[in-house]
C-alpha cells in the first residue's frame, strides 16, 4: 500500500492538547498516511516531539504509544491538589493559583522553580537522538521574551528546554533561557506556525489540527468572559494572519509567467480537523486528570475517523478547505 504524505500544523491549547491526541492515534491506527514535517506550538509542540519519538523507536505503533504513556504520565504529573479536579473542572488549589497570578510573578509562587513537565519531557523524549534520527522534520514555535519575534527551532536544535520554551506561560512560568535569550509559550506569535510546513516540506498537503474555534458565535460579556477572549484572540492572531496571506496567495492567479512560488503555492493543498470543544470552558484547559484526557481525545479520534473517511482520497490531489470562506 502506498502512503500519502502529509505534513501537520499542530496548534496549542492546554489540556485541550488530548483531542490532537486522539487525532494523530486515529491517523497512526488507520495506516494510509505518513507523515514529513510537524509544526507544533505549546501543546501541539509536546505532541509533535513525543509523535516523532514513538515513530523513531517503533513506527505507527510505537508512536501510538509513546503519546498513550505521555497523556497518561502528565495526568500523573502533577504534585498534590493541582491534579485532582473532577473530568472538565479544575482542582481549588489550582483555582486559587489563577488568583495568585495577578499578584505574584512566577518567581515569588514557585522560588525554586519546579516544573512537573521537565521531569516527564526529559524521561519519556531521547531529544539527543532526535536530533539526528528524528524520522520527521520538527517545528517547534517559541516567542522571544524581549522583542516579541517568533523563533522557529528544528531537528538539530531540540531540547528539553525547547519544548517547555514552547509551552512557557509567563503569569505561570519563569522565562525559559536559551542560549541566554528568554521564550516564552509559542502562541504569542504563531499557533501554529503554517510556513516552514511550505518552505522546508516537500509534501503537498497541509493538515491543520485546531484546538480553538475560528468563529463563535456568543460576544462575551462577563468581564472573566472577556479576559478569556482577550487571551484566545492573541493566540490566534498570529495564525490567522499567516493563513489570510496563504489564502491571498492560493487565489493570485498570474497572467503569463509563473513564478516558482506560484508554482509551488499550486500544489500546495489546505484541510482542516477543527475541535468543537464548546461543551467545555476555557478553565478546562488547566484539568489535568485521566478522566478528561480520555474524553478528549475520543472526540480526537472520532474526528479523525471522520476526515479520513471524507477526504483520504483528495489527499495530493486537492484541498478539502476552501481557504477563502474559513480565512479571509
Amino acid at each position: 500500500m502506498t502512503k500519502k504524505v502529509i505534513n501537520l500544523a499542530l496548534q496549542g491549547g492546554g489540556a485541550h492538547g488530548a483531542f490532537t491526541w486522539g487525532v494523530l492515534d486515529a491517523l497512526l491506527e488507520d495506516g494510509r498516511i505518513q507523515f514529513e514535517g510537524v509544526s507544533g506550538t505549546s501543546a501541539g509542540a509536546m505532541n509533535a516531539v513525543v509523535l516523532a519519538q514513538g515513530l523513531m523507536e517503533g513506527g505507527a505503533s510505537g508512536a501510538r504509544l509513546a503519546l498513550d504513556q505521555f497523556w497518561q504520565a502528565l495526568a500523573g504529573s502533577m504534585p498534590g491538589d493541582l491534579g485532582q479536579g473532577d473530568g472538565a473542572g479544575i482542582s481549588s488549589v489550582t483555582k486559587a493559583m489563577q488568583q495568585w497570578t495577578r499578584y505574584l510573578s512566577p518567581s515569588q509562587m514557585n522560588p525554586f522553580d519546579l516544573n512537573p513537565l521537565r521531569d516527564l519531557v526529559v524521561k519519556q523524549i531521547d531529544f539527543a537522538a532526535l536530533q539526528t534520527q528524528s524520522p520527521v522534520k520538527l517545528f517547534i514555535a517559541t516567542t522571544h521574551a524581549n522583542s516579541g519575534k517568533l523563533r522557529i527551532f528544528q531537528n538539530h536544535e531540540m531540547s528539553a528546554d525547547v519544548i517547555l520554551a514552547s509551552a512557557c506561560l509567563p503569569t505561570m512560568y519563569r522565562s525559559v533561557l536559551i542560549d541566554g535569550e528568554p521564550y516564552w509559550d509559542g502562541a504569542y506569535s504563531a499557533n501554529p506556525a503554517v510556513y516552514p510546513l511550505f518552505d522546508y516540506c516537500g509534501a503537498c498537503d497541509i493538515l491543520l489540527i485546531l484546538l480553538q474555534p475560528l468563529s463563535l458565535d456568543a460576544t462575551p460579556d462577563s468581564a472573566r468572559e472577556i479576559q478569556s477572549r482577550i487571551l484566545d484572540i492573541t493566540f490566534q492572531s498570529g495564525f490567522l494572519r499567516e493563513m489570510q496571506m496563504f489564502t491571498r496567495l492560493k487565489a493570485r492567479r498570474p497572467l503569463f509567467v509563473w513564478s516558482k512560488l506560484d508554482r509551488h503555492i499550486a500544489r500546495t493543498h489546505f484541510h482542516l480537523i477543527e475541535a468543537d470543544l464548546a461543551q467545555f470552558d476555557a478553565e478546562s484547559k488547566l484539568a489535568v486528570n485521566l478522566k478528561f484526557f480520555a474524553t478528549l481525545k475520543d472526540l480526537g479520534r472520532e474526528a479523525g475517523q471522520k476526515w479520513l473517511a471524507a477526504h483520504h482520497l483528495q489527499l495530493g490531489k486537492s484541498s478539502s478547505v476552501n481557504l477563502a470562506e474559513v480565512f479571509a
